[in-house]
């Protein structure tokens, strides 16, 4: 029945339909109309046809329906984040994230009476050891451990090494001999302010400095050898915001990039990619909005093939950790996952042409820029020069003046204004970058929100 009614339609080439639009447009010109460019340089186009391909693109290799439920907990206190643990898994979670501070942290008692048989297990350590670690890797999880060690990530955040290089280096290969895995922290570029193609290009030049030092020790590199038995893991961590078929189209490209990347070294091309939402929208005023944000950005994470999707609370910017948020941010993932259905289908991005062009485009640029990045000395030597600081800037600077002119909307904040929300007396969290000077090897890359100068003026006219 349905070969015989698409028998009834001739098919119609790309050629035909521009003709077709551009006779609608009744003499305006196609291109300044109807296509308009991106802050990564993409030029869209107003449709997208299977003419624009030499040969169809190969399917995904990640799983859409397999994506686990994160909830990310700091651990202030052993026993209490053992109980909130429990709770959340006995309330949809599948994944826990433990963000420990420091080593005096019991790894036994924070993951007590915890299935690792049927809950992954991920743990943010803010120090680094080699010997701490050890007592993380060997729990039995047959859902599996993951350690997110991210040294070049700590430098470029905070400006200084743990201790120092060579100290820092040293831990990092006990490290990856011990749990087989490291992590390259992407979210930070994103959230302070650089573009998709930076994001994407500054993740891989990011990695490298990893597989340069790992290629060159022979007792890691077996480790990471493509035939490898241990089945080592490589971590990113994204954030994603709310242009929503760009960013689905940004995490596929992350895995072919990854993929290139590593064959290069004949390492695993496999990765492992943690996602949450963008803090850089997030806005203190008509905070409800940040629900509708962060749900999409969710549904982006989910469709763009993200292991593991951790979503962000609605009042994370200006409200402590509280059980009411959580809940939410949870309860949106488990209406994704068991009401819309995000369980159900595999890689339903492939095979759509506007997504697979964008995909296509963005995993170009990185590479060109990765490629700029490594001609001039690499990631690491870049980012003590300050030029990956002073590029994310520059990005920064030009999406603050697109929402200063409010061709970029942040609904309640810099349009659609209810002059009657007040939240001077609402704020448990200081919601805006915090200047604290100190001696630093290098200048830290700094998140920011791009509502916030506007947040501070309406905060200091408030009655």
């Amino acid at each position: 029945m349905s070969n015989l009614l698409f028998d009834e339609f001739n098919p119609v080439t790309a050629k035909q339909w521009k003709q077709k639009i551009q006779f609608d447009l009744q003499g305006a010109d196609y291109n300044n109309t109807l296509i308009w460019k991106t802050n990564e340089d993409i030029s869209v186009k107003p449709f997208y046809h299977a003419d624009d391909f030499e040969e169809f693109p190969n399917t995904s290799q990640s799983k859409a329906s397999k994506w686990r439920i994160c909830q990310t907990i700091y651990v202030a206190n052993v026993e209490k984040s053992n109980t909130i643990a429990i709770k959340a898994i006995e309330n949809g979670a599948e994944s826990i994230k433990f963000i420990i501070p420091n080593n005096s942290v019991s790894i036994e008692d924070l993951i007590k009476n915890i299935d690792t048989a049927s809950t992954e297990i991920h743990f943010e350590f803010q120090f680094l050891s080699e010997k701490y670690i050890k007592n993380a890797v060997v729990i039995p999880a047959k859902s599996g451990i993951h350690i997110h060690t991210d040294i070049i990530g700590n430098l470029a955040k905070s400006g200084n090494w743990f201790k120092n290089f060579k100290d820092d280096f040293n831990q990092f290969e006990s490290i990856i001999k011990t749990a087989n895995t490291f992590s390259v922290d992407v979210s930070l570029y994103q959230n302070a302010g650089a573009n998709m193609v930076q994001q994407l290009a500054y993740a891989l030049a990011h990695a490298n400095e990893y597989l340069n030092h790992i290629n060159n020790n022979p007792l890691l590199r077996v480790i990471f050898e493509e035939n490898s038995t241990e089945k080592p893991e490589v971590i990113f961590n994204l954030s994603v915001g709310t242009n929503y078929f760009f960013e689905v189209a940004k995490l596929r490209a992350l895995r072919i990039l990854w993929q290139t990347l590593a064959s290069e070294y004949g390492f695993n091309p496999n990765c492992y990619v943690y996602t949450t939402p963008t803090k850089r929208n997030k806005t203190l005023y008509d905070y409800n909005t940040n629900m509708l944000r962060t749900t999409t950005e969710c549904m982006s994470a989910i469709l763009g093939g993200s292991d593991t999707v951790c979503n962000l609370a609605y009042d994370t910017i200006f409200h402590k950790v509280n059980a009411f948020g959580t809940r939410i941010a949870r309860n949106q993932l488990l209406i994704l996952k068991y009401e819309s259905y995000f369980n159900i289908v595999n890689n339903p991005a492939d095979g759509a042409y506007y997504i697979e062009t964008i995909t296509n485009q963005l995993a170009e640029k990185s590479l060109e820029l990765f490629k700029d990045i490594e001609a001039n000395g690499g990631f690491l030597k870049q980012l003590k020069e300050g030029t990956i600081q002073r590029k994310i800037k520059e990005s920064a600077d030009n999406e603050q003046q697109q929402f200063d002119a409010n061709n970029i909307v942040l609904v309640g904040t810099n349009k659609y204004l209810n002059k009657n929300d007040l939240m001077k007396d609402a704020l448990e969290l200081y919601p805006f970058v915090k200047t604290n000077p100190r001696k630093t090897l290098i200048q830290p890359i700094i998140e920011k929100r791009l509502s916030e100068h506007l947040e501070q003026k309406r905060l200091k006219n408030e009655a």
